[in-house]
């Protein structure tokens, strides 16, 4: 039986929220047919030293509020800043449009649309592809939200 994306962002939501790790790494497996993978300590989102992410031409510092692509400043508003900050600090997480706004806004998701949040994201990632060759890093995921992903080289 397929379950809709509201379906799937609620099961998402309940398992986030409770804290069960376990039961998050099944829910990845059996919705996107992989196993979570490993990040480096740095990138793990219970690290509140995270102040600094630099993955290629990206550059995000969440101290001074400061984005940089391709060594050129972007500037955002406050609230995509902290759409990408709660992205970036959870790698591959996905977040549904209701949990964006509960991180984000700090409110009752009821009183604002998914609208509100794809604006913000729509307008972010123009701001951030400055050029053609700059990766998309926020990625959609259909009828449930968004999600910060990259592909970390790898080291020889």
């Amino acid at each position: 039986m397929s379950e809709s994306g509201r379906q799937i962002g609620e099961k998402l939501f309940a398992v986030l929220n409770a804290g069960r790790k376990k039961e998050l790494t099944e829910f990845v497996r059996e919705y996107e047919g992989n196993c979570v993978p490993r990040f480096p300590s740095y990138l793990r989102s219970n690290n509140p030293s995270l102040t600094e992410f630099q993955e290629g031409n990206l550059y995000v510092c969440l101290e001074q509020r400061l984005v940089r692509v391709q060594d050129q400043t972007v500037n955002l508003t406050a609230k995509e800043f902290d759409i990408l900050a709660l992205l970036i600090r959870n790698p591959k997480r996905v977040f549904t449009y209701e949990m964006i706004i509960d991180f984000v806004w700090n409110e009752d998701y009821s009183y604002y649309s998914r609208k509100a949040v794809n604006n913000h994201i729509s307008n972010m990632r123009k701001k951030l592809k400055i050029s053609p060759d700059v990766s998309d890093y926020i990625k959609s995921v259909a009828g449930v939200g968004y999600k910060f992903e990259y592909y970390p080289r790898t080291r020889i």
